[in-house]
This record gives structure tokens, C-alpha cells and sequence, in this order.
């Protein structure tokens, strides 16, 4: 049995897109530091350490999309993009963990 197939992606630019994979991107590496999900110190000085690379890819997307005259983000379709790439799991990862119950 196949899975079930993911809603189209909204039409985004190409600077959207940018963004939106940059974003991602540096999301699920703060999701690898978060302390309060960690296993391990090493694996978090890893992904810190990759992440100044990608924040960096992040501020040049946003830079392209404002050279190109794209003043506006379109936060409804750019969420729309995220949800279909699994980006409220992804984002699930940097929060920290409810408490056990007893």
C-alpha cells in the first residue's frame, strides 16, 4: 500500500522557496541543540556549529527576496509550504518536552 500522497506545494518563487528550505533547514538544527531533547553534548556542537552556515543561507534568501522587490512575505502560503514539508513536527523538535506525568 502506497502512502497517502502530500497536498501540492502552493506556488512559491524561487526566493520563497529559498527561504522556506533555509528556514527548514536551520529549524531542524536547532531542533538537534535543543537541550531538553539532546542525548548527547557532541551531536549539538556539531549541528551549532553547522548552524552559523545556514543562518547565513537564511539571511541571503531573505536578502535575494528584498533585492528582487519581494517586500512582502505571504506568511499564509509560506505556512502552507511548511506544513507540507513537515514543519510543525520539525518545529516540534526546538520546544521543550511537557513534563512527565506521574
Amino acid at each position: 500500500m502506497l502512502p497517502p500522497e502530500l497536498p501540492p506545494l502552493p506556488a512559491l518563487t524561487r526566493a520563497e522557496s529559498d527561504l522556506v528550505d533555509r528556514y527548514l533547514e536551520a529549524l531542524d538544527l536547532m531542533g538537534r541543540i535543543n537541550p531538553a531533547r539532546a542525548t548527547d553534548t557532541y551531536g549539538g556542537l556539531r549541528a551549532a556549529q553547522a548552524l552559523v552556515g545556514k543562518a547565513a543561507a537564511l539571511r541571503d534568501a531573505l536578502a535575494v527576496m528584498h533585492e528582487r522587490g519581494e517586500a512582502q512575505v505571504h506568511a499564509g502560503t509560506l505556512a502552507r509550504a511548511l506544513r507540507v514539508l513537515d514543519g510543525e513536527r520539525r518545529a516540534g523538535r526546538v520546544t521543550v518536552p511537557p513534563e512527565p506525568s506521574d
